[in-house]
């Protein structure tokens, strides 16, 4: 019996006003068999990939403002992850790892040009993600699944690693984040695809508003979706929705009826809307009838980013956010909802990853994972659908580094670092840490103990406040089966040709596909490639 269909959820009230239609959606219920389209046929996927949203966001995570009803109740008919990981504490390497399955040490996303940075995709990058990863959509596809990205790709914008060759049917979004706005001469501004081609840019066709954050494009990716699911669920075959949405990612936005209804500001009213978007898209797969044969996944790239403060989420209890391999940089918010599969109101404390989704969707699917190349996901269909856990390690990376180590509830720290003194110190830089200084943790030099690894127990300390003493009996007994983890996943380590090297000015989105038919393209300057500066 799927008990939590019978549940009854109302809308929050607030004092300031309320935008129109928060979305109640009503999930499958297997008395009266509401929902029941499809039988023993291959389940579809939907991922609802947040940008720089933190695990301490949703209400029911604790957000004191309670501002999104509807994830808290798809956690309420679904199960909640309190323990669910990013694979890298930025965004560009944590999205190659969710679509391969493996390690951005492994797919090759991370840069070797200075030890423990962190990199990504802008504008200027040479590389992306290589052809010979194979990414999740390209499987699911041999199998029939007709796939589908709105918002965010970020792993690489030269044309021939776009989604559509790499798997995806379908695509209405952009390479890159909303960055901007620029004056489309000494940069250009982010194109806008749909499918293989440009459709315009932000800050031009695309608009958000630099004064008072208003944009319509959280509402255009909810249209996107729900036709999607509504055309496909009349094909009967399998689909993979990829919803990668960014409105969390400054430069914050959200549509007019939103602004101003949070009591977090325009972060709050982004999260408000995404949370409307989640409610929307739930409701479409009940109202065609196919939710009780998909699986949705919710969660995060990466923690929030605490340096903007106020205009950025909240990580909850945890130390730190994006960028940093401390709790707040990688745990991320997650809830599974599979109407008749998953029973509602369960927590399951298996230790998960974005890199899960690969293998999880694989087995489910019937497709076997690749056998040539180490898989560093598993599958969840156990904790899924019968709420076993199986121990496993969680690898913190930085970079070119291996930073940290979870197995079990116990953390040790190889290496520690925020942000570098000059960066902390002149003001040019950003604290990634702000008002979470813990001294011989939140180092700002790069700092090696790997000869005596910092141990904390995630369980009593999910802050990483208290060190356990190296002559403790805790200490004694956890380092040594820590170790044993790190020194295995060493050994068979084989990193991958590293991606994000090299930039080049010619190589940005002066004159993308399609942008001919617009009378939009841009000259290309003459071709000078360097070694990428990263900061951080």
């Amino acid at each position: 019996m799927f008990l939590a269909s019978c549940v009854s959820f109302g809308v929050v009230h607030h004092t300031m006003a309320s935008p129109p239609l928060v979305n109640n959606f009503h999930a499958y219920d297997e008395y009266t068999g509401k929902g029941q389209k499809i039988e023993n046929a291959s389940p579809n996927f939907v991922i609802l990939l947040m940008d720089d949203m933190g695990w301490g966001d949703l209400g029911v995570f604790g957000e004191p403002n309670k501002e999104t009803p509807n994830l808290d109740r798809m956690a309420a008919e679904g199960m909640l992850f309190p323990d669910f990981y990013s694979a890298n504490p930025l965004c560009s390497p944590s999205r190659a790892a969710l679509l391969s399955g493996r390690l951005p040490i492994r797919n090759g996303f991370y840069t070797n040009n200075l030890p423990a940075r962190n990199a990504y995709t802008p504008q200027d990058i040479v590389g992306g993600i290589p052809d010979y990863e194979i990414l999740l959509p390209e499987l699911l596809h041999q199998k029939g699944y007709h796939n589908k990205i709105i918002g965010k790709w970020h792993l690489g914008h030269q044309p021939h690693y776009h989604p559509l060759k790499h798997g995806f049917d379908e695509w209405f979004g952009s390479p890159n984040c909303h960055f901007g706005p620029y004056n489309d001469k000494a940069i250009p501004n982010i194109p806008v695809y749909k499918d293989a081609f440009m459709v315009g840019r932000y800050f031009e066709d695309f608009i958000i508003n630099t004064q008072t954050g208003e944009s319509n494009l959280t509402q255009m990716y909810i249209k996107e979706a729900k036709d999607f699911i509504e055309k496909e669920s009349k094909t009967g075959n399998p689909f993979f929705l990829y919803w990668a949405v960014d409105a969390t990612h400054e430069p914050l936005y959200a549509s007019s009826a939103f602004r101003g209804t949070s009591r977090r500001g325009l972060y709050g009213d982004a999260v408000r809307e995404l949370d409307f978007g989640v409610g929307q898209i739930l409701q479409s797969l009940v109202d065609t009838g196919v939710a009780n044969n998909t699986l949705v996944f919710f969660t995060s790239d990466n923690g929030a980013a605490t340096y903007a403060k106020t205009s950025g989420g909240s990580n909850g209890p945890f130390l730190c956010g994006k960028e940093t391999t401390f709790e707040g940089g990688m745990r991320e918010p997650a809830i599974a909802w599979w109407p008749g599969k998953i029973f509602g109101g369960q927590v399951s404390h298996q230790v998960g990853s974005l890199m899960d989704f690969f293998s999880t969707f694989l087995d489910l699917a019937g497709i076997p994972a690749p056998s040539d190349r180490p898989i560093d996901g598993i599958s969840l269909t156990s904790t899924l659908l019968n709420g076993k856990t199986t121990q496993r390690p969680i690898f913190y990376y930085r970079g070119d580094h291996l930073m940290a180590v979870r197995l079990g509830q116990y953390k040790a720290h190889l290496w520690t670092w925020s942000n570098s003194w000059q960066e902390f110190k002149n003001g040019t830089g950003v604290d990634f840490c702000p008002g979470q200084e813990i001294n011989g943790l939140t180092t700002h030099d790069q700092v090696n103990h790997t000869a005596q690894p910092l141990l904390f127990d995630l369980g009593a300390d999910p802050g990483e406040k208290y060190i356990i003493r190296p002559g403790s009996q805790v200490y004694k007994t956890q380092i040594p089966l820590l170790m044993k983890a790190v020194d295995d996943h060493l050994a068979h380590l084989t990193p991958g040709v590293p991606q994000l090297n090299m930039c080049d000015n010619a190589v940005m989105n002066w004159a993308p596909p399609g942008c001919e038919k617009l009378g939009r393209c841009l000259p290309v300057p003459k071709s000078n490639p360097t070694k990428c500066v990263w900061e951080h």
